[in-house]
């Protein structure tokens, strides 16, 4: 690396002022600048002057950098980047076209040295610090920080947030009196009880920590957290590149507007049990847009268990049939395919689709048929699991592809998807909340609706915490057989799920009516468990004891009571999405999460948020964490996940605004 000496170096903090500023205005006026920094106290604060033999601490110049914006890193590639190795520091000036290397020995400045790092273009250099300023305030969102919260600051990585603390700054007399001057400080632990003090009004260098796991805290100053970052950004950089070249092929991609029928849509309209949403309606609203475009359209529909996503997707997938178009829909079960099928049916009779249904789980003769008459344009609508993705499949005139729960595809079915969002319209339905700052880094490249208003009429689920007890089994059965109700009964343990079953026909022995008991878990015969659960759909089954396999699943109103058993073994968001398989409409619907007497400390505060939980939508309030990482996880994948519990999603989602940012603009 060839290096150049020089004698002084000036060093502008990155705010609004210098970056308006061009650079060869501020070497210019350099003697006005160093002229104001005596007596100005904005050119004082945000300026550092240093020159070859000056006495400077190095500690102190390396906290002052931190104080100007500059951001730590491994190695120094772009303006506002400053690292540190022994006694070297190098620093990329906003105010100057190339990097600097300053060289101490002990506490003076031995040598200023100019590094062969240039930037190309400085108006697009500022403009992207200028973004990066703008984002990292928008990403960092500390509302509501409370001590024991972990955050992520930019320089010195994961910490544990202990509280505020006040310093005094310095002590003033003025006419015999003493004014105090004080600064309050964000307080952060580290590995060791190394502690650090972030002064307020640096926030955007802090974010709150979210990841898939509990946080790895490493030591302050250490060189593992630069390496970690350096890793991230190139992990986002590669995120960024792959979403930018779908986002690139789409946008060149053309196909016909698709012709919306008022006929079609009026019929679904009243056909449709319950009045829609203002969410739902502006999600039509922009579906519909997107479909009058020329090209394919790629969009998230997020919203809460049961807000409806599947009437979207359903109306959506008829605007395409009508448009003489094929729409397909992937389930991630065929339970849930199954189900959507047979809902499909009948909310579009009288209308001229056909409809069809596609699994594994069909005779030969039944899939073959199907997919003869796909090949033909025969069938309009069809539902299926990742059969449909096989390459026996093929389609005459494919529109749409409706993606139900993208997360529980495999990675060769996501492989597809990749180039499928190319081509074709792409509708994804997401049942766990997007992070606001996933939804800000992906907002320029992929379209996102959100439903979060409850339908109307909607009750909050009236849910119970109780020990296990057969009484309280007995007297919840019951309550909902008397209105005509029907019950879920989730045991997660396929072993002994049997007498479970024989558990509760000895307790409702004594009932009247006696409940018709059925069984479903993932180790039934596929066509087994179809029949049973078409059977709890028609009502010829009143209590219905099953595994997570109820997990995902469709509106089923008349099932308003749940009782879940050992309920201490859920997961947050596994027991909240269970619980939204009840409580479907405007009849009163209770939840009762039975445990045995000693439960953990984690047990219990899981149990206590769904509890706090009750509210409609609360999805997006209560345990962001757990549920809004499956959210992260579903549009992120699974290779993205060691990145996100190194760095914070975050942080990786400002860096992946960034990266996308950059490749945009280059």
């Amino acid at each position: 690396m060839k290096l150049s000496n020089r004698d002084t170096a000036l060093i502008c903090s990155i705010t609004p002022y210098f970056l308006e500023k061009g650079n060869s205005w501020l070497e210019e006026n350099l003697k006005k600048i160093l002229k104001a920094r005596k007596t100005n106290l904005f050119f004082s604060q945000n300026t550092i002057y240093l020159e070859k033999n000056q006495q400077y601490k190095l500690l102190r110049l390396l906290r002052r950098l931190d104080e100007l914006g500059y951001e730590k890193v491994f190695e120094v590639t772009e303006p506002g980047e400053f690292s540190h190795r022994g006694g070297i520091v190098d620093v990329f000036p906003i105010n100057l076209n190339f990097a600097l290397r300053i060289e101490f020995f002990g506490n003076k400045i031995e040598q200023i040295l100019r590094l062969p790092i240039e930037i190309g273009d400085e108006k697009q250099s500022k403009e992207l610090l200028k973004k990066k300023l703008k984002s990292q305030k928008l990403f960092s969102n500390l509302k509501g920080l409370r001590p024991g919260d972990y955050l992520v600051h930019l320089d010195h990585g994961i910490a544990k947030f202990l509280g505020y603390f006040t310093f005094p700054l310095q002590s003033d007399k003025v006419h015999d009196r003493i004014f105090c001057q004080t600064k309050k400080y964000y307080l952060l632990e580290y590995a060791k009880g190394d502690r650090l003090y972030v002064p307020l009004g640096l926030e955007r260098k802090l974010s709150r920590y979210l990841g898939f796991s509990e946080p790895k805290i490493s030591r302050l100053g250490s060189l593992a957290w630069q390496k970690s970052k350096r890793k991230a950004k190139k992990e986002a950089e590669k995120l960024a590149k792959e979403l930018l070249a779908v986002y690139l092929k789409r946008e060149t991609s053309a196909r016909p507007p698709y012709q919306l029928d008022p006929e079609i849509e009026k019929k679904l309209v009243n056909s449709f049990p319950f009045e829609e949403t203002p969410d739902q309606l502006q999600a039509l609203k922009e579906i519909k847009q997107d479909l009058q475009k020329k090209k394919p359209m790629d969009r998230i529909v997020c919203g809460d268990v049961g807000f409806g996503k599947t009437e979207i997707a359903l109306r959506t997938m008829a605007i395409v049939a009508g448009s003489g178009f094929q729409s397909a829909m992937l389930s991630p079960t065929t339970i849930l395919a199954n189900q959507h099928f047979q809902n499909f049916k009948k909310r579009l009779k009288g209308l001229p689709f056909k409809v069809a249904l596609l699994s594994r789980f069909q005779s030969q003769r039944e899939q073959q048929k199907i997919i003869k008459e796909l090949a033909l344009g025969k069938i309009d609508i069809v539902v299926g699991t990742h059969r449909l993705l096989s390459k026996d499949v093929s389609f005459k005139r494919l529109g749409l592809l409706v993606i139900d729960d993208e997360q529980r595809f495999g990675v060769r079915q996501k492989e597809s998807f990749k180039k499928i969002r190319s081509l074709l319209d792409v509708l994804s339905l997401s049942a766990t909340p997007i992070p606001r700052t996933l939804y800000m880094a992906l907002s320029s490249l992929r379209t996102i609706s959100l439903i979060q208003t409850p339908p109307l009429n909607r009750l909050p689920i009236k849910t119970f915490i109780l020990p296990f007890s057969k009484k309280t089994i007995k007297k919840a059965i019951s309550q909902e057989l008397k209105r005509g109700g029907q019950i879920y009964f989730l045991y997660n343990r396929v072993e002994t799920i049997e007498r479970a079953k024989k558990l509760l026909e000895k307790i409702s022995r004594s009932l009247k009516p006696k409940p018709k008991i059925g069984l479903v878990h993932a180790k039934l015969k596929e066509k087994e468990l179809l029949k049973t659960m078409e059977d709890f759909q028609a009502k010829k089954i009143d209590l219905l004891v099953a595994t997570t396999i109820i997990e995902n699943g469709i509106d089923l109103p008349n099932v308003n009571t749940l009782i879940v058993a050992e309920s201490n073994r859920l997961g947050l968001s596994q027991a909240y999405q269970i619980r939204g398989r009840i409580g479907r409409s405007h009849i009163p619907a209770f939840a009762y999460f039975l445990h045995r007497e000693h439960l953990s400390e984690k047990a219990r505060e899981r149990l206590k948020a769904l509890k706090e939980a009750q509210e409609l939508g609360s999805g997006y309030r209560i345990a962001l964490k757990d549920l809004e990482m499956r959210g992260a996880g579903n549009i992120l994948g699974k290779e993205q996940s060691g990145t996100v519990n190194r760095v914070g999603l975050n942080l990786f989602c400002q860096m992946l605004s960034m990266a996308v940012e950059k490749m945009k603009s280059g």
